[in-house]
């Protein structure tokens, strides 16, 4: 029976509150047609089942009407909450006839740690609400990386995670203190005051002042030059050569030192391109294009709109000032939102002249490129990710697979047991989510009893947390019934697929429900399953290759009772080679001075 057959829309619709909420649109299968958010439930869905009403005569309105089953809703206590929740439900379902973002990213950030006695420089990948100081988002990552390599030898900072100062002194200063690119505070060799003064300096540069440590540079240079000392002099011209480079990709406004987002629109009857600029410090950081799918019916401010509530509902950082070409719909609300997020007080503006309007006009110059010249490209991108994501889960029969997990088991008859577990979010490998399991309770070549294990270890551990969609198994019907199996146990429904290869080793199928199901030759289905399965494999033999190597330089000395790294290198000191420790008497071992009385015995009684 279908849920049509079960839902009277009519009698629904008398029943809908005078409330602010949220509504979803299902079709027959379930499958979430729309997502929108009401001041008031009862007049907003109603409109949707009434002719006459300016909304419903857009074609791509009236097409999903027709497709709506039944539907349900959320009260909120207001209008804001509603969209809040609107946003969120649309990045977690994606609906057909929402207008989407079709190529959400993340951006890099640099991270300094000023609330460390002494501070680290490094890149991140979001931004968290601690004591740090952040710089960013960029969108050239190798240009990230850059910078941070530059900063930490310019200024000598240090690469290590040591607590400061309460680590110090345990070791000998690392490599790149002796190479002359860190200062050495793990050894105390610069004090908490200079080393302050090096990381103030970077922060300047990150700030964009970095002019003065160019003439800094070309005067030491110079000195270094009339010296004779020609070795130094080249390395300090490298510097010079590297800051002009890294800050030559950065173009600077006379906008003012503000954060701002600036967002223009590029469409025709069937694509849109939105295109957003960065600027951080008055700074042109960076510039990203997204692809939004939408309806020839949809109007520029409709767009613009979706784009800046699905954009900034995920992006980890938002700035004061958002420029847009187009009156943004419901402002004042959108603007509560932006503000509620990001903890100080977002504007939308509309330019009309000076400095904003011309880096709005180059935004628009570049939207108006890339619809033009890499829309197709851009297409087929979307085409082999979220497009085969979406065949994947027609195929299946089940709502959505966006988020798909494949589990490996990888060893050498038995030996060195371990698994992989790899993630695709919209067609994509997510490296963060990767994980890797030793295998813990299983002795020997036993794939399912490993395989029980991991996906018990996985689906009880809270830091994982997010579940799939639809969860993919290196083999066929055995793995797919063990797989089944801890579920249940753990009272999960999710479904599960056996990834099911041919012959000649090529992917051919899914095992799912008793039934082998084959692809279209060619479809973007078959080649993200054989990519999902290909880098499931991977990974587990990289992690068993790394485990193999650790183990080769595995000392005997590591399997003695009491025996650590520290004891095991006294005795290599004094005794010279492993022979001569297993001829040694009790005496002679306890003769070492690292080494006391009842660790000796255990040496000797060891080998003896």
């Amino acid at each position: 029976m279908t849920l049509d057959a079960l839902f009277d829309i009519e009698k629904e619709l008398d029943k809908l509150p005078n409330s602010p909420g949220v509504y979803i649109m299902r079709s027959e299968t379930g499958a979430i047609l729309y997502v929108g958010k009401a001041v008031n439930l009862h007049n907003r869905v109603r409109q949707y089942f009434r002719s006459g009403h300016g909304h419903n005569n857009s074609p791509k309105i009236v097409k999903m009407v027709s497709q709506i089953a039944s539907f349900e809703y959320i009260i909120t206590s207001s209008e804001l909450e509603a969209l809040v929740l609107e946003c969120n439900l649309i990045k977690e379902h994606r609906p057909k006839y929402n207008t989407l973002m079709t190529d959400d990213k993340g951006y890099p950030y640099i991270r300094v740690t000023v609330e460390e006695a002494y501070p680290r420089i490094f890149m991140v990948h979001q931004m968290h609400r601690d004591r740090s100081r952040y710089f960013g988002p960029y969108t050239d990552r190798a240009a990230v990386k850059d910078i941070v390599t530059l900063l930490r030898k310019l200024y000598k900072l240090r690469h290590c995670n040591k607590k400061l100062p309460e680590q110090a002194m345990k070791e000998r200063p690392c490599l790149y203190h002796q190479i002359g690119e860190c200062s050495g505070p793990c050894n105390m060799l610069i004090s908490e005051e200079d080393y302050r003064k090096n990381i103030n300096k970077a922060i300047d540069f990150l700030n964009g002042n970095y002019k003065d440590t160019l003439k800094e540079l070309n005067e030491l240079m110079k000195e270094q030059a009339s010296q004779l000392d020609f070795e130094k002099a080249a390395k300090t011209r490298d510097l010079i050569e590297s800051i002009n480079h890294i800050m030559s990709k950065q173009r600077i406004t006379d906008a003012g030192g503000d954060d701002r987002d600036i967002i223009a629109l590029a469409g025709n009857e069937t694509d849109h391109v939105i295109s957003i600029f960065f600027v951080r410090d008055g700074q042109l950081i960076g510039r990203e294009n997204h692809h939004m799918s939408c309806d020839s019916s949809d109007t520029p401010e409709s767009v613009t709109s979706d784009f800046i509530k699905q954009f900034y509902s995920g992006t980890p950082y938002i700035p004061k000032e958002i420029i847009s070409e187009y009156d943004i719909e419901e402002a004042a609300l959108v603007e509560d939102f932006l503000s509620e997020r990001s903890g100080h007080r977002v504007k939308l503006i509309k330019p009309q002249k000076g400095e904003k309007m011309k880096l709005l006009q180059l935004a628009k110059d570049n939207a108006s490129l890339v619809l033009s010249q890499d829309i197709e490209r851009i297409k087929r991108r979307e085409k082999r990710t979220i497009g085969a994501t979406m065949e994947i889960a027609e195929l299946l029969g089940i709502e959505k697979a966006s988020r798909m997990e494949a589990f490996d088991i990888s060893n050498i008859s038995g030996y060195l047991s371990v698994a992989s577990m790899v993630v695709f979010e919209n067609g994509e490998p997510k490296k963060n989510a990767y994980r890797k399991f030793r295998l813990r309770t299983v002795s020997g070549p036993d794939d399912y009893a490993s395989m029980k294990e991991v996906l018990s270890r996985r689906f009880t551990d809270d830091k994982i947390g997010e579940l799939p969609d639809v969860l993919m198994m290196d083999g066929g019907k055995g793995q797919v019934n063990v797989a089944e199996m801890v579920l249940d146990s753990l009272g999960l429904d999710i479904p599960v697929c056996g990834m099911v290869k041919d012959d000649n080793h090529r992917t051919r199928g899914l095992y799912f429900k008793n039934e082998e199901l084959t692809f279209k030759r060619g479809s973007e289905a078959m080649h993200m399953i054989t990519a999902l399965q290909d880098e499931t494999h991977r990974f587990a033999i990289e992690y068993h290759k790394n485990l193999r190597s650790k183990e080769q330089v595995h000392s005997v000395l590591d399997d003695i009772p009491g025996i650590g790294p520290k004891r095991r290198k006294a005795l290599m000191q004094h005794f010279q080679s492993l022979e001569a420790i297993k001829a040694a008497s009790l005496e002679e071992l306890a003769a070492v001075p690292e080494i006391p009385e009842n660790a000796a015995k255990e040496i000797y009684s060891f080998f003896h």
